[in-house]
């Protein structure tokens, strides 16, 4: 796939790690053959995660994260760290940069190392600035398979080489045409309202599209006040798809015996979280008066004064609850550490991160015992029609 039709979500994230002064911003310069990020002799150029989406022949579509070293200092120093070790949220591959003019380890590199193990994150480690010193063999990386780059050398065949080999397996999982038979007419109900983005239909549900092209299956879209008539045209519709906000007017347009579910539902088999929002799904029939629920979207946008993350959904879960519950919002990268005060965690769908960052926030949410479920699966509860979209996924 090309960068331009090759959305950030769905392509492979590498970050590089390294002490300060390593080279991290050097060999990201010449492996991707662009000034992405500043050089300077001095400690700490890097202060913030810098990414750019682009493609590396021959290793395709990817984000490139370089990162300020986890060696930084003070009080600023603190939260730059941070910040680095926040990355391996979102990252497929990391690289870990040595310096050749260092005699030994730091208790930083080997305890990163030590963490990208127990994150079983697939990983490389390169040494820089072998044209300075000798290349080392570290006593404590016994094993590990070496990259050593001279600074001065634009060459980075090696690099691209390991990276290759340590890319995930491309397959990508089943979105909606194994839930069809092939050739099949499927709709997809698209709302046109003040919510949705000028120009473009969000990508949810370019990737349904996509999918079904794909496999050769009659794609149908339309907005709800057509879907009546499409169902009267065409007989033989075996699935439609609706976004989350039109559940209601849907569900009672399509009859009983056509496949109904929504691109949010479709998006949470996808990023393998399905079983575990069921369980934020029973989680909400539980809430109770002053409890907190987090509002948690992960792309950033301008709030409409009908927004559905800040003004539907509350309503929604304080009629479903018939509580006083509290909320709280976040967006984009802001997602808490730390969620015990929350008794649940509602998210968008995700798509607009890519499968590690999705399925790291459900894993911090699982980690401290806090049940997460996405906007379309607690909508389809909302509107008693949570059994009926889930049907058509155990067919």
């Amino acid at each position: 796939m090309s960068l331009n039709n090759t959305a950030s979500g769905q392509r492979v994230h590498i970050g590089f790690f390294g002490i300060r002064n390593a080279g991290k911003s050097s060999i990201v310069n010449k492996l991707t053959n662009q000034s992405i990020s500043l050089v300077s002799a001095h400690k700490g150029t890097t202060t913030d995660p810098v990414k750019k989406a682009m493609e590396i022949l021959p290793i395709g579509p990817v984000v490139i994260i370089d990162t300020a070293g986890f060696d930084d200092e003070g009080d600023l120093g603190e939260l730059r760290k941070k910040r680095t070790y926040r990355t391996l949220d979102e990252i497929d591959i990391a690289v870990l940069v040595l310096d050749a003019r260092s005699e030994s380890l730091t208790a930083d590199e080997l305890d990163f190392v030590k963490l990208l193990k127990e994150r079983k994150l697939p990983y490389i480690i390169i040494e820089n600035h072998i044209d300075e010193a000798e290349a080392h063999e570290y006593s404590e990386l016994k094993g590990e398979s070496l990259i050593y780059v001279d600074a001065t050398s634009d060459d980075m065949s090696q690099v691209k080489e390991a990276l290759i080999k340590l890319l995930p397996e491309m397959k990508e999982p089943d979105l909606v045409a194994d839930l069809v038979p092939k050739k099949s007419t499927v709709i997809l109900v698209i709302p046109i309202d003040e919510s949705a983005p000028k120009g473009r239909v969000i990508l949810p549900q370019q990737m349904v599209l996509r999918d079904l092209l794909d496999h050769n299956c009659k794609a149908i879209c339309l907005q709800p006040e057509e879907l009546a008539e499409a169902l009267e045209e065409n007989k033989n519709v075996s699935l439609v798809i609706t976004d989350s906000q039109a559940f209601e007017k849907v569900s009672k347009l399509v009859p009983e015996e056509i496949a109904l579910t929504s691109f949010s539902i479709l998006m949470a088999r996808y990023r393998g979280s399905l079983a575990t929002q069921l369980e934020g799904v029973a989680a909400m029939k539980g809430l109770n008066d002053g409890d907190t629920v987090l509002i948690s979207e992960a792309c950033t946008h301008h709030r409409q004064c009908n927004d559905i993350g800040t003004v539907k959904l509350p309503g929604w879960i304080k009629n479903y609850t018939g509580k006083n519950v509290e909320f709280e919002f976040s967006s984009g990268n802001e997602f808490p550490e730390d969620l015990k005060k929350y008794k649940l965690v509602v998210h968008c769908g995700g798509c607009m991160v890519n499968a590690a960052e999705m399925q790291n926030r459900v894993k911090h949410c699982k980690q401290q015992g806090v049940p997460v479920v996405n906007y379309g699966m607690a909508i389809a509860e909302f509107n008693g029609i949570l059994d009926r979209s889930l049907k058509v996924l155990n067919n």
